[in-house]
């Protein structure tokens, strides 16, 4: 039986979608993606990744339109679905800068309401600590947004243990979750987990493979992931997903997906339970190849 994980007021599927590679990665076939977009509604999937600078090159929003277009030709209805953007970003061909002002945020902000259509944003995250200016005066730029309405949930992504403090002491209960890459290749950030379970935080794992070359390389990669695959009958992409749900109850990955099939395996994963000793053989797995 499939359980839920909160996102601050809410209870969502254990997953989430990552809708980078919608557009991002080359020779993705809208209609396809589209596909894999309802495929995700169809299977209980109600958490949408996506970010302003998400390409391919070209202009602002790019993904945040594609991801809205194929949400609004689903049957079904939208009213529980939380689409989560980014801002403080900036994108230049295919150099990415950081821009954590308070006023490159708010337009950011006001930009992405209006690509996505709605009044008030699910929940915004801030992309990434901007190195030039006091992590603080980003944490203020946030609240005001979430105290004008803009945005009925704050997020940040790429944070260590010392920022998701200041956030949360900035913001307050506006902060519902933390967005860092998490995978059994990827693991310097469980001290973040640890910390967001303790404070009631969801942690939303990208990345979850370990990006999109190493997931294809799993099993090669990291081979008891593999062996435990074949064991179960699976495929190693669930057996990570596994993993990553059993680390905390408050992970909720994101994997990404342009493929229908891509994200009906990754549902499959929810509902795969490791077992005590498959965990640690995962475990000792993962710790060998640090």
């Amino acid at each position: 039986m499939t359980v839920h994980r909160r996102l601050g007021d809410l209870e969502l599927f254990p997953l989430g979608m990552g809708a980078m590679t919608l557009t991002q990665v080359e020779g993705v076939d809208e209609a396809r993606a589209t596909r894999a977009v309802h495929a995700a509604l169809d299977a209980g999937i109600r958490l949408f990744d996506t970010a302003d600078v998400y390409g391919p090159i070209g202009a602002y929003g790019i993904n945040e339109l594609a991801l809205t277009k194929a949400l609004r030709s689903w049957s079904g209805s939208l009213d529980d679905v939380v689409v989560a953007t980014k801002g403080g970003h900036t994108r230049d061909g295919l150099t990415w800068w950081i821009d954590g002002s308070a006023e490159h945020l708010a337009k950011a902000c006001r930009d992405s309401l209006r690509r996505l259509g709605v009044d008030s944003i699910s929940l915004y995250q801030h992309h990434r600590p901007d190195p030039r200016r006091p992590y603080a005066e980003s944490m203020e730029a946030l609240k005001k947004l979430h105290d004008e309405g803009l945005v009925q949930r704050v997020g940040i992504s790429n944070a260590g243990v010392e920022q998701i403090r200041a956030a949360v002491d900035i913001l307050g209960p506006a902060l519902v979750s933390v967005q860092n890459e998490l995978s059994p290749l990827v693991r310097e950030h469980l001290p973040e987990v640890a910390l967001c379970e303790e404070l009631g935080l969801a942690f939303l794992a990208y990345s979850p493979f370990g990006g999109m070359r190493e997931a294809k390389a799993l099993g090669s990669q990291v081979a008891d992931f593999a062996a435990v695959a074949e064991d179960r009958g699976v495929s190693p992409q669930q057996v990570a997903l596994a993993w990553l749900l059993a680390i905390s109850p408050c992970v909720i990955p994101i994997p990404g997906a342009s493929r229908p099939e891509s994200v009906l395996d990754s549902v499959r994963g929810v509902d795969l339970v490791l077992d005590p000793e498959e965990l640690a053989r995962l475990q000792g797995s993962v710790d060998s190849h640090i």
